[in-house]
């Protein structure tokens, strides 16, 4: 059967069905009508040894390496840098994520042809900046990216910094033809981390009514949807950035995820996002976007 509803209300599309509606999102992103929203699980596209972390785990694995966490909290990523900062200090922690994602990671395939579209908004989750490099290795000039940055350091009232792909800073106001937004930061220019638990104190009362997010970034989600690979949502962190990131749009949602592994909070909030689960090997998925037209298969 190509097409499920299940009992939570989650609709999941495999087989045929499924290669269809890839084929719909190609259209789509190059149509620039839906917003790419990228995961770490996107890094092993290449290959499975990828030297950036590709989970919350195992950047959690990471930091234990580093500075050994009590075990009720050893695998939450966002608890073991609460415990680094609290014991080692804010540098400490911050040294620490910018060593263990120095090793630049190389652009996927997707990564690669998701920089040749003139997209307004590509949504970059994670830490290790392949999106950033792909638009540079692309000769795109026109594009600023916005990072999501703590507050813990006492910098000012401020929640986003923003770079040209030289790594300039620029003022807040500076916009492009494409915006990238990291909203958990990122390696590169900077080593800004939104990480431990204290980082998203203020950031989750706020981001209820949005104050965290660009004001770009909400302009021009207005009249579009999201496109999630590579992402899971089994964490509640996770859950509530994509939820507001998501707020105001007119959709529709879709995410590539292998459906026989989500977790019953996660099957919830694809089900109430309205988020469609495309039920495919992301590999397969990123090979069909970036291959031939459907018109030639």
């Amino acid at each position: 059967m190509n097409t499920m509803l299940s009992w939570d209300h989650l609709v999941v599309v495999r087989g045929s069905f499924a290669k269809k509606l890839i084929d719909l999102l190609k259209g789509a992103l190059k149509a620039d009508r839906v917003i790419p929203y990228l995961g770490p699980g996107l890094l092993q596209l290449n290959t499975p040894e990828s030297p950036a972390p590709c989970t919350p785990e195992d950047v959690a694995a990471a930091l234990n390496k580093r500075a050994p966490a009590p075990s009720r909290i050893r695998t939450n990523m966002w608890s073991v840098a609460q415990f680094i900062e609290q014991r080692r200090h804010r540098r400490t922690l911050q040294a620490w994520m910018a060593e263990i994602f120095a090793a630049p990671a190389e652009p996927t395939v997707l990564h690669a042809w998701l920089a040749t579209l003139q997209l307004s908004v590509i949504i970059d989750s994670w830490y290790d900046g392949a999106m950033r490099a792909a638009l540079a290795e692309a000769g795109q000039t026109d594009v600023v990216e916005i990072q999501g940055t703590t507050r813990a350091t006492g910098i000012g009232n401020i929640w986003t910094r923003t770079y040209d792909l030289s790594g300039t800073e620029l003022d807040a106001e500076q916009v492009a033809r494409t915006v990238l937004y990291a909203p958990h930061g990122s390696v590169r220019p900077a080593a800004n981390f939104l990480v431990a638990d204290s980082d998203y104190v203020e950031v989750l009362t706020e981001i209820d009514i949005q104050t965290p997010i660009p004001d770009v970034v909400k302009q021009r989600r207005v009249n579009r949807g999201f496109f999630f690979v590579g992402c899971r949502f089994n964490d509640q962190m996770l859950r509530t950035y994509a939820r507001q990131m998501m707020k105001r749009s007119t959709g529709p949602h879709f995410a590539v995820i292998d459906s026989a592994t989500l977790t019953r909070n996660e099957r919830r909030f694809l089900a109430e996002g309205a988020i469609t689960v495309i039920d495919m090997p992301i590999g397969n998925a990123a090979a069909r976007l970036v291959g031939v037209d459907a018109s030639q298969d």
